[in-house]
């Protein structure tokens, strides 16, 4: 570790205001991961793994690891079923729930393959149940099958509907320990990698990441930003097509007497207009049964209370001409959304179309998320993985759902990109 003065490195970095030093630190890296989401640390796992000698950096700008997406999603394993064939997003789900679950088995993750049933309650959602079946089984899906009233009942009693799909190899885990014993792995693979927590990334210029835990001079950097990663392109300067636009998901739960209503996972029909799943029931690993989530434009990036509100994310997802055609083209979807994000009449009344035994006193308001939605100028959500190069560095624009699913063949996927990109052989 050297020292020298920062007129030597970059005098812009002297107008940051959040760095009021003569003297900076300046620490070596091969590599510098910048996101400690799940996506994040699979990337550098796989790297650290394939490559043992390179030296990684990870500079999250909060406190622990994983505190957004990744902790704040619905905490499933998920199968497969809806992707586009041969899209990044079903390739790499599939062989990404393998690995996955190989992984919690090997270093003794919560877990559990509980399966899920898809839930018609209409004629026309019951037609929809075997164009879901034939795309699972074009994704690789075993055991799929269409079951009657009488059969899905003796999975979910309580539910109520006319038909549903059986989609056994759905399943629930804890992706808090699953990051956790990513970070373990890559410090002991490679004792002088370093995990920087606390540390936001404030400029990238010239081969040196600018931060406000230090500087850090890098051969190649691989920004894994999840909500903000269309910003850390920009400090990359990145020409973008697309904007995160950022949507919140509100979730109840079932009260401690009302959790032997729901067993292990119901989800409706999708919509295929609406870029969402619904509103569904799913078994925590801890025991406790989530319900929802909705979707609703949020106003603050990393809001997750419905009064959360940032001038500068409202501003930048509202110049986005993309955000208002996705507004125009989904008015309906979205006003019925923002109401039962405000009432938990309407909310339980979505609810009760699977269930219709729930009454008020059995939902409490529990928690929220918020996703990171794509968008491209025409207001059209870009659904699959979005991996760009640029220079040294690598972006992952989009990683929506399933990326904690698949996070381990998306980083194998990154880190195959940045070998063979990067050469990084030769860094060993």
């Amino acid at each position: 570790m050297v020292i020298y003065t920062l007129d030597s490195i970059s005098q812009e970095f002297l107008q940051l205001e959040k760095i009021n030093s003569y003297y900076m630190k300046i620490s070596e890296y091969d590599i510098a991961i910048a996101g400690g989401g799940i996506v994040g640390l699979a990337t550098a796992y796989q790297i650290q793994r394939e490559f043992p000698s390179i030296k990684i950096i990870i500079l999250e700008k909060e406190n622990a690891l994983g505190l957004h997406q990744t902790a704040k999603n619905s905490g499933v394993i998920h199968s497969g079923l809806y992707y586009k064939p041969d899209s990044l997003r079903a390739r790499n789900c599939v062989q990404g729930r393998k690995e996955l679950i190989d992984f919690a088995s090997k270093y003794n993750i919560d877990y559990e393959i509980c399966g899920k049933i898809v839930l018609a309650t209409n004629e026309d959602e019951e037609k929809s149940l075997e164009v879901l079946k034939l795309n699972g089984v074009k994704n690789g899906l075993k055991g799929l099958k269409i079951l009657s009233p009488v059969e899905f009942k003796k999975i979910e009693p309580k539910a109520e509907g006319i038909a549903a799909l059986f989609v056994p190899e759905s399943g629930i885990i804890d992706y808090n320990m699953v990051c956790n014993k990513l970070a373990d792995l890559i410090i002991n693979i490679n004792p002088d990698s370093k995990i920087e927590l606390n540390c936001e990334l404030l400029e990238v210029k010239d081969g040196y990441l600018f931060s406000t835990n230090g500087v850090f001079k890098t051969r190649h950097n691989i920004f894994c930003g999840g909500l903000f990663s269309d910003r850390l392109a920009k400090k990359d300067n990145v020409k973008l097509d697309m904007k995160i636009v950022g949507f919140r998901g509100d979730y109840y739960r079932l009260s401690d007497q009302k959790k032997c209503k729901v067993r292990n996972l119901i989800y409706p029909v999708p919509n295929p207009r609406f870029p969402f799943l619904g509103v569904h029931f799913t078994r925590m690993i801890n025991g406790d049964i989530e319900c929802g989530p909705n979707a609703v434009f949020t106003f603050k990036r990393e809001g997750y209370r419905k009064t959360d509100f940032s001038w500068k994310d409202t501003i930048d997802a509202l110049s986005f001409i993309g955000t208002w055609k996705l507004f125009i083209n989904n008015w309906k979807f979205g006003l019925n959304e923002y109401r039962r994000a405000f009432s938990k009449f309407l909310f339980l009344k979505e609810l009760k179309k699977m269930i219709p035994s729930l009454e008020m006193d059995d939902i409490i308001e529990h928690r929220s998320g918020v996703r990171a939605m794509a968008l491209g100028y025409d207001g059209k959500v870009i659904d699959d993985f979005k991996i760009i190069k640029n220079q040294n560095n690598m972006h992952v624009l989009n990683a929506p759902s399933p990326a904690a699913t698949a996070c381990l063949a998306i980083g194998r996927e990154i880190m195959n990109k940045a070998a063979s990109d990067f050469n990084l052989k030769s860094l060993k």
